[in-house]
């Protein structure tokens, strides 16, 4: 099933509608139900993929699909020199990861936006990195939302995503999913009273294009020198590129 086609509520809204509303309604536990569900280990995974960009030395960082800060965050702390700026399709989102951003002093720092991954406002050679994670998988049109953060990076940039992946060792690729597939929709129904965001994390994950065809899908838009490298036995991917 292409990604595309996988909606939270399977109405006759589009996914970038359904996907707004989504995180609109479970904004307020997303940073609870993520420490929760990873067991913590997202902040690991965070921490190593700010490792990656500070190797670049980047100014200006873009942090795509941002939700509520996390990772511009993180940044801001590793490269105290790059001025990053946040974006997010839902306002709810970007309304507590302004409240994290005054809590912590970090306003003159970090800008978040309220836009549309396909249709950003940003003039093109903008960031020296575009970066997002848990993000990516849900752009309505994930190449046209990969061909906006191509088109805003500066000649020479980078582009790193970090996706959740399928496991492929037995038997942790059974038990990766039997979790995803039964408990996690439990959680979120008790946490956040929306089950279905939490079945369609499950949907999303198995029909993501993960590994090698991530990293075709990044070479076909332009990108050059695409490797990616699976943390945590493969449940999620570290992918970067170049625009040259």
């Amino acid at each position: 099933m292409p990604i595309s086609t996988v909606k939270p509520y399977s109405s006759s809204a589009s996914k970038k509608e359904e996907v707004t509303q989504m995180f609109d309604g479970i904004a307020p536990y997303y940073d609870l139900l993520n420490a929760v569900l990873s067991l913590g280990i997202d902040k690991r995974w965070r921490k190593t993929a700010i490792q990656h960009v500070a190797a670049y030395k980047p100014q200006t960082i873009l942090d795509m699909a941002t939700g509520t800060a996390d990772l511009a965050i993180q940044a801001s702390k590793a490269i105290p020199e790059a001025k990053i700026t946040g974006v997010d399709i839902s306002s709810k989102m970007i309304e507590l990861g302004n409240q994290k951003l005054t809590k912590k002093s970090l306003t003159d720092k970090i800008e978040l936006h309220v836009g549309d991954s396909e249709n950003m406002d940003f003039e093109s050679n903008s960031f020296d990195v575009a970066m997002a994670s848990f993000g990516v998988r849900n752009f309505g049109d994930l190449e046209k939302g990969l061909s906006e953060m191509h088109r805003v990076i500066k000649p020479g940039g980078s582009i790193l995503v970090l996706e959740f992946s399928n496991p492929r060792t037995f038997p942790f690729k059974q038990a990766f999913n039997a979790y995803f597939k039964y408990l996690l929709p439990v959680i979120g129904r008790i946490k956040s009273k929306d089950p279905k965001a939490y079945k369609y994390l499950y949907e999303s994950v198995q029909a993501f294009p993960d590994y090698d065809r991530f990293g075709a899908i990044l070479e076909n838009i332009g990108f050059k020198k695409v490797v990616w490298k699976p943390l945590t036995l493969g449940i999620c991917t570290i992918y970067e590129g170049v625009k040259v």
